[in-house]
C-alpha cells in the first residue's frame, strides 16, 4: 500500500506543488463515493488557470499603458496647451462637492493616463477635486466619509456568499452509496407494504431511511462547523493595517476602511492597499509581479506617479493619494478569481485520499463478490426446493437485502472520512493556534511543522523583546552610560554644543521614524524599534524634532535594507552646502570613516589608536548583548544632485550607540524544549557577531561544540567546507538575506532537514519561500514577508514558534490515531461480512447496523481522535523528519492485532453464540446477530480509547481533558443502548438481557488488554 500511495499520491509537496502533480492524484481517484465532500478542501485548478490568464491580460494592458504614458508625457511636456477633455462631472458627484468621479479616477491610474492626469491638474489638482489635503488627509466627520463611500465605493473585494447548512446537507447526500441505499430503501418499503401491509412491511425500508438521514445530518453538521472555522481564519488572514493621515493626525487603520482621498504612508515591504498616485517620497521601487507577472520592478516618482493596488514596495518610502478602491481596481477583480482557486491540498490529505481510493477498490471487489455469493446461495436453495421458477415478494426482499448489504460494505469499506479527518484536525488546530498567537496561512504548514528538525530564527524581536533603549554611547570618543535621564543630561554638559547639533541633525533626519502629536495631544514616536530608541535618545539630549527637520531640506534618502546594513540621507543646509548622514552596522559604517570628532568636537583624522579604541568599544558593547550602531556624516559639494549616488566612504565618525533589547522571558526554556524534542535552533541575524553570541548564550542556543560565523565568512566557503561546517553552525551574524537563503537551501536539500525559518523584512521573502515552513512576524513583519510565509507569529515570540511545533506534532499524531482506528473497523467489517456471506449465506451485520458503525468510525471517530489537544510528551519524541512513513509499522501492528481479535470474537459468537447463551426458537438468529452487532460496536468503543496512544500502555491519561472525546464516547454508548432496546424493529435488533449486555461490553473491553499486549510486540520504525 505504501508503494502504491507514494507512486500515485506522493508527488504533492507541502509547498509549491506543480499543477501536473495536483492533477495527477485527482485522476487516480476513480472510486469516490462523494466527490463534493472528497474534493471540498482542494484547490480549484480551473479557477487558477483563469487567474493566470487574467494576470497575462493585465501584463499586456500594463505594457501598452506604459508605452502610451511615456509617449503622452513626452508630448505634453513639449506642448504649450493641452486639448480640452470632454470629461463631464456626474451630477451626483458635483452635488456632493467633488469635481471628479470614480470611473474617471480609475481610468487615470489604471490606464496610466498622463494626459488626463495633467488635464486634471496633476496630483494636487486631483486632491483638490477630491476635497482632500495632501498634508492633512481627509476630514473625519462621519457624514462626509459616508457620502464619499457611497459615491466611490469601499475598499473590499467581492467574496462568495457563505454556504448555508442545507447546502452541506445536500452535499452529504450526494454520496453515491447513500443514494443507492435510498433507492433500495424505497423499493423495500414498497415491496414490504405490498406483501406484509402497513406498518409491518415498512420497518426495513424506514430503518434504512432513518439511518441515511442520521448519517447525512451528522456529516453535514461536522462539515458546516469546519466551514465556519475556516471562514473565521480567512477573516484573520485578511487583517492588514497601514499608516494613514486623516484630519492632520497619523494613525494605523485597516486597509478595508480606506476611501479615495486618503493619504497613505508606504514603506519597504508594504502592500499598496488601493490604486493611487505618488505624492512625495524617495527611491520608490514597486514590484507589480503579483498583478502582472512581470518581475522587473517599476520606479515610481513625480514623472511616473501611478501606484496599483496589490503591488509591493520593494525599496524606498512615500506618501500616496488613494484614488480607486475595491472592485474598481484590477487587483480586486483578480482577488475575486484567486479566492475561488483555494489553497493547495496538503500532502497528508492527498496520501489519505490515496489510501481511501485503494481500500475503496478492494471494498468494491469484496462487495461484488459478497453479493454474488449471497445470490448464488439463494439460487442454490431455490434449486434444492425446486422453486427456481417461482419468485415471491419475500424472495425479492431477500435479494434487495443482499444488494443493500453489498452496497453497505462499500459504505463501510471506503474510508471516505480519512482525507476529511485531516481537514477536521487541521481546522481544529488552526483555531486553537489562533488563540495561541499563531495565524496559519496555509493548511500544509500545520502538518509540516510537526516534522520540523531545524528552526532558523531571527534575533531581534523574536528571541528578544523588540523594546529598545539606548543605554550606552561613545560620542566624541567619550564612553558614557546613558540608561537614565540624569546620565543623558550629564552627557550634554560633557559634549561640545557643535557635536550635539550634529548628533541631533543626524538622528532626526536620518530616520525612518517620526515624532508626532496624537489626537490626545501627547507626543508619540512612530517607526521601527531601533529608530524609536534613537529618537528617544535625541529627545533626552534636548532635541526639538520639528525645529531640526525644518532647518534643512531633504535631498535624497537611501532607506535601510539588510543587504547594505545602513541608511543614508543627503541634506541641503540652511546656511548653504550639502551634507550626507549615514547610520548602520558599526563595523560597516566605521570602515567608511576616515575622520572622527574628538572630545573637543573637532574633526580630526581617524588614526590607528582612535580606530582601535572605537573597535574595542564596539566589542565591549556587543559582549554586553547590546546592538551597536555607528553614526557618521560627510560634507558634499554644492553640485550634488538627487541622481548622484550617496558616497560610500570619506565619513566623519560622530559616535557609537549601544541599544539594549532584552531577551524575552521563556525563550531559554523554549530552546531547551526544542533540543529535547530533537529540533536544532539556529540564530540567523544581521547583528554584530559578539552581540549575537552573547544573546545566543543567554538563550541556550550557542553551546560549546557549536560554531558562530559571520555572513561574509560563510559566503567565501567552498561547497566541501560548507558540508562540514553547516551541521555545526548555531549562530550566523552579519548575515545577508542571500546567506540565510543559502543556509536554508543546503539544510533542506543536502542534509534532508525539515526547516522552519523566521523573517520580518522584505528581503527575507526568498528564505521564507525556500523553507519548508516560513514563519513571519506579525508585529515587526512587512506585508511582503507575511505573504511569503506559511504561519504568522502574531506576538513575534519564539515561544509561540515552539507552540506551533507542538500543535504540528499533535495534528500528525492525531491523524495517525484516527487512521489506525478507522482502518481497523474497515478491515473487520469487510472480512466479517464477506466471510460470513461466503460460509453461511447471510451477513450478521445489516445495512442499518453497518451505517451506524460507519458513522461511529467516520464522523464521530474523527471528532473524537482528530481533536486531541497536544501534551508535553509530544516534545520528548524525535521529529518525523522528511522520510518518515505516515502509516508506520507500529500502526500496522496495532491494526492487525486488534482486527484479528475482533474477527475471532465475532466469528466465535456467530458459530457458538446460540449454544453458549442457550438460544432457541424463531428469534434465536435475531438475538445472536444482535449480540454480534453489540459486541462489535463495543469493540470499536474500547478500541477508540486504545487508539489514543499508539505505543503507550496507559491510554487514560488526560482523557477527561478532551471534552470532545468524552462526549463522542458517551453519545455513541447512549445511542447504542437506544438502538438495541428501543429501535429493534427498524435496526433488526432484539432487546438483550443483563447477562448478554455484560458479555457484549466485556468482549469489547477485553480488546483493551489485547491492544496493550500487542503494543509490547517490538517492531522496527
Amino acid at each position: 500500500m505504501s508503494f502504491l500511495v507514494d507512486e500515485n499520491f506522493g508527488k504533492v509537496k507541502a509547498k509549491h506543488s506543480s499543477e501536473e502533480a495536483l492533477q495527477r492524484w485527482r485522476d487516480c481517484c476513480s472510486v469516490v463515493k462523494n466527490s463534493k465532500r472528497r474534493f471540498r478542501f482542494t484547490a480549484n485548478l480551473s479557477k487558477r488557470y483563469e487567474a493566470a490568464d487574467m494576470r497575462q491580460t493585465n501584463k499586456n494592458k500594463m505594457r501598452v499603458a506604459v508605452l502610451v504614458s511615456k509617449a503622452a508625457y513626452k508630448f505634453t511636456r513639449g506642448a504649450q496647451q493641452l486639448q480640452l477633455s470632454d470629461y463631464v462631472v456626474p451630477e451626483d458627484v458635483k452635488a456632493s462637492g467633488y469635481q471628479i468621479g470614480a470611473d474617471e479616477l480609475g481610468s487615470v491610474v489604471e490606464g496610466r493616463d498622463q494626459k488626463k492626469l495633467i488635464f486634471h491638474g496633476g496630483v494636487p489638482g486631483i486632491a483638490q477635486k477630491l476635497c482632500t489635503s495632501t498634508t492633512d488627509g481627509l476630514p473625519t466627520d462621519s457624514d462626509s466619509l459616508k457620502r464619499r463611500q457611497e459615491l466611490f465605493g469601499i475598499n473590499k473585494f467581492t467574496e462568495s456568499e457563505p454556504r448555508r447548512f442545507w447546502v452541506f446537507v445536500w452535499e452529504a447526500f450526494q454520496d453515491m452509496t447513500l443514494m443507492i441505499l435510498a433507492v433500495c430503501a424505497f423499493v423495500s418499503l414498497m415491496v414490504g407494504i405490498a406483501t406484509e401491509g402497513w406498518p409491518r412491511g415498512a420497518h426495513d425500508g424506514l430503518g434504512i431511511f432513518a439511518s441515511i438521514f442520521l448519517v447525512v445530518f451528522v456529516t453535514a453538521t461536522s462539515d458546516y462547523r469546519q466551514s465556519l472555522q475556516f471562514r473565521d481564519l480567512d477573516k484573520e488572514k485578511k487583517k492588514i493595517s497601514i499608516q494613514v493621515t486623516r484630519n492632520g493626525y497619523r494613525h494605523k487603520m485597516s486597509i478595508y476602511e480606506l476611501l479615495p482621498g486618503d493619504i497613505v504612508h508606504l514603506a519597504i515591504g508594504d502592500q499598496v492597499p488601493a490604486d493611487g498616485l505618488f505624492v512625495s517620497g524617495f527611491s520608490v521601487l514597486i514590484d507589480e509581479s503579483s498583478l502582472t507577472g512581470e518581475s522587473e520592478p517599476v520606479m515610481v516618482s513625480d514623472e511616473n506617479p501611478f501606484l496599483l493596488s496589490g503591488s509591493k514596495v520593494q525599496d524606498g518610502s512615500c506618501k500616496m493619494l488613494i484614488t480607486t478602491v475595491g472592485m474598481r481596481t484590477q487587483w480586486g477583480k483578480l482577488m475575486e478569481t484567486l479566492s475561488e482557486g483555494g489553497d493547495d491540498e496538503t500532502p497528508l490529505q492527498v496520501k489519505l485520499n490515496g489510501v481511501a481510493t485503494i481500500i475503496g477498490k478492494i471494498g468494491l471487489f469484496f462487495a461484488i463478490v459478497t453479493f454474488a455469493v449471497l445470490v448464488q446461495k439463494l439460487f442454490g436453495r431455490k434449486l434444492q426446493e425446486g422453486t427456481q421458477w417461482i419468485w415471491t415478494g419475500d424472495d425479492a426482499l431477500e435479494m434487495l437485502e443482499y444488494f443493500a448489504i453489498a452496497v453497505t460494505i462499500v459504505v463501510v469499506a471506503v474510508p471516505e472520512g480519512l482525507p476529511l479527518a485531516v481537514t477536521l484536525s487541521l481546522a481544529f488546530a488552526m483555531k486553537k493556534m489562533m488563540n495561541d498567537k499563531a495565524l496559519v496561512r496555509h493548511l500544509a504548514a500545520c502538518e509540516t511543522m510537526g516534522s520540523a528538525t531545524t528552526i532558523c530564527s531571527d534575533k531581534t524581536g523574536t528571541l528578544t523583546t523588540n523594546h529598545m533603549t539606548v543605554v550606552k554611547s561613545c560620542i566624541c570618543m567619550n564612553v558614557k552610560d546613558v540608561s537614565n535621564k540624569e546620565s543623558s543630561s550629564a552627557l550634554c554638559s560633557e559634549i561640545p554644543e557643535s557635536a550635539i547639533k550634529i548628533i541631533l541633525q543626524s538622528i532626526f533626519n536620518n530616520t525612518g521614524g517620526e515624532i508626532v502629536v496624537n489626537e490626545a495631544g501627547k507626543r508619540e514616536i512612530l517607526g521601527s524599534p531601533t529608530d524609536a530608541a534613537l529618537l528617544e535618545f535625541a529627545l533626552s539630549l534636548g532635541g526639538d524634532f520639528q525645529a531640526v527637520r525644518q532647518a534643512s531640506k531633504l535631498v535624497k534618502v537611501e532607506p535601510f535594507n539588510s543587504t547594505k546594513k545602513r541608511m543614508a540621507v543627503v541634506l541641503e543646509l540652511a546656511e548653504g552646502g550639502k551634507r550626507a548622514h549615514t547610520k548602520g552596522a558599526s563595523e560597516i559604517v566605521l570602515a567608511a570613516c576616515d575622520k572622527v570628532m574628538n572630545s573637543n568636537g573637532e574633526v580630526v583624522p581617524l588614526d590607528e589608536e582612535m580606530l582601535n579604541h572605537l573597535k574595542v568599544t564596539i566589542d565591549e558593547f556587543a559582549s554586553e548583548a547590546l546592538r551597536t550602531l555607528c553614526l557618521g556624516y560627510v560634507e558634499l559639494e554644492n553640485d550634488f544632485s538627487a541622481e548622484n549616488p550617496i558616497p560610500a566612504s570619506g565619513y566623519t565618525c560622530i559616535g557609537i550607540v549601544g541599544i539594549k533589547d532584552p531577551v524575552r522571558p521563556g525563550v531559554k526554556e523554549s530552546v531547551a524544549l526544542c533540543r529535547s524534542a530533537g529540533v536544532t535552533v539556529r540564530m540567523v541575524t544581521g547583528d554584530n557577531i559578539n552581540t549575537a553570541k552573547a544573546i545566543a548564550r543567554e538563550c541556550g542556543i550557542l553551546t560549546e561544540d557549536g560554531i558562530a560565523i559571520e555572513g561574509p565568512v560563510f559566503r567565501e566557503k567552498s561547497l566541501e567546507e560548507l558540508l562540514v561546517l553547516i551541521p555545526k553552525i548555531q549562530v550566523m551574524a552579519r548575515s545577508s538575506p542571500l546567506d540565510k537563503h543559502t543556509l536554508v537551501k543546503h539544510l533542506r536539500t543536502t542534509f534532508g532537514e525539515v526547516v522552519a525559518v523566521t523573517g520580518d523584512g522584505t528581503n527575507d521573502a526568498p528564505a521564507l519561500h525556500e523553507a519548508d515552513i516560513g514563519l513571519a512576524m506579525g508585529i515587526a513583519g512587512t506585508e511582503v514577508a507575511k505573504e511569503s510565509a506559511d504561519v504568522i507569529i502574531l506576538d513575534d515570540n519564539f515561544s509561540t514558534i515552539v507552540t506551533v511545533a507542538r500543535w504540528g506534532r499533535s495534528v500528525y499524531v492525531n491523524i495517525q490515531k484516527f487512521v489506525q482506528f478507522q482502518l481497523t473497523v474497515n478491515v473487520v467489517a469487510l472480512v466479517v461480512n464477506f466471510s460470513s456471506a461466503c460460509l453461511t449465506g447471510s451477513a450478521p451485520l445489516t445495512a442499518v447496523q453497518l451505517l451506524w458503525v460507519n458513522m461511529i468510525m467516520d464522523t464521530l471517530g474523527a471528532l473524537a481522535l482528530a481533536t486531541e489537544p497536544p501534551n508535553d510528551e509530544l516534545m520528548k519524541r524525535a521529529p518525523v523528519g522528511r522520510k518518515g512513513n505516515f502509516i508506520s509499522n507500529v500502526m500496522w501492528r496495532n491494526i492487525l492485532g486488534q482486527s484479528l481479535y475482533q474477527f475471532v470474537v465475532i466469528w466465535f459468537l456467530q458459530v457458538n453464540g446460540k449454544e453458549i447463551f442457550g438460544l432457541s426458537g424463531p428469534n434465536s438468529d435475531l438475538i445472536c446477530n444482535t449480540l454480534i452487532f453489540n459486541s462489535f460496536v463495543f469493540c470499536q468503543v474500547f478500541n477508540e480509547i486504545s487508539s489514543r496512544e499508539m505505543e503507550k500502555i496507559n491510554v487514560f491519561a488526560g482523557i477527561l481533558d478532551n471534552y470532545v472525546f468524552a462526549t463522542v464516547l458517551s453519545v455513541t454508548v447512549f445511542f447504542q443502548i437506544i438502538i438495541i432496546e428501543l429501535l429493534g424493529t427498524f435496526a433488526n435488533t432484539s432487546p438483550l438481557t443483563l447477562a448478554q449486555w455484560f458479555v457484549s461490553v466485556f468482549l469489547g473491553f477485553l480488546g483493551m488488554p489485547i491492544a496493550a499486549a500487542v503494543k509490547m510486540i517490538p517492531v522496527s520504525n
